[in-house]
C-alpha cells in the first residue's frame, strides 16, 4: 500500500492517540503523535514537511484545540493546513476555525473519510 502523505494526531489521552495513530497507519498514512497543543505549532512551525491533515482534540493541557485554531488562523502557512476537531463537548467555541468536526467517540468511517479528504 502506497504512502498517503503525513497526519498528524494531537491529543492528550494516550489511549485515543495511540488507537487514532494506529488505524491511520494501517490505511497507509505516516502519523505524528503529540500530546498537546504547544507541540502541535512547535511541530507545525518546524517541519519541513507539513502534515496533510491535523486531527486535533480540543481539551489539553499546556495549550488547547481552540488556541491552537487561533494560533494557526494568524499564520498564513498555517492556515493552509486542514484541520479536523475531534471533540466530545455538544456546542465548543471557537471551532469555526477548523475545516471540519468530528465528535468522540469517533466513527471509523468519519475518520478515514476526513483523512482522505484532505491527503
Amino acid at each position: 500500500m502506497p504512502v498517503r502523505g503525513t497526519v498528524l494526531v494531537v491529543d492528550d489521552d494516550p489511549e485515543i492517540r495511540e488507537s487514532l495513530g494506529e488505524l491511520l497507519e494501517d490505511e497507509g498514512y505516516r502519523t505524528v503523535r503529540l500530546e498537546n497543543g504547544q507541540q502541535a505549532l512547535d511541530y507545525l512551525r518546524s517541519a519541513s514537511e507539513r502534515p496533510c491533515v491535523v486531527f486535533l482534540d480540543l481539551m489539553m493541557p499546556v495549550l488547547d484545540g481552540q488556541a491552537v485554531l487561533r494560533e494557526r488562523a494568524l499564520d498564513p502557512e498555517l492556515a493552509k493546513v486542514p484541520v479536523v476537531v475531534l471533540t466530545a463537548m455538544g456546542n465548543p467555541s471557537g471551532i469555526g476555525l477548523a475545516n471540519r468536526v468530528l465528535r468522540k467517540p469517533v466513527r471509523l468511517e468519519a475518520l478515514l473519510s476526513a483523512a482522505e479528504e484532505f491527503s
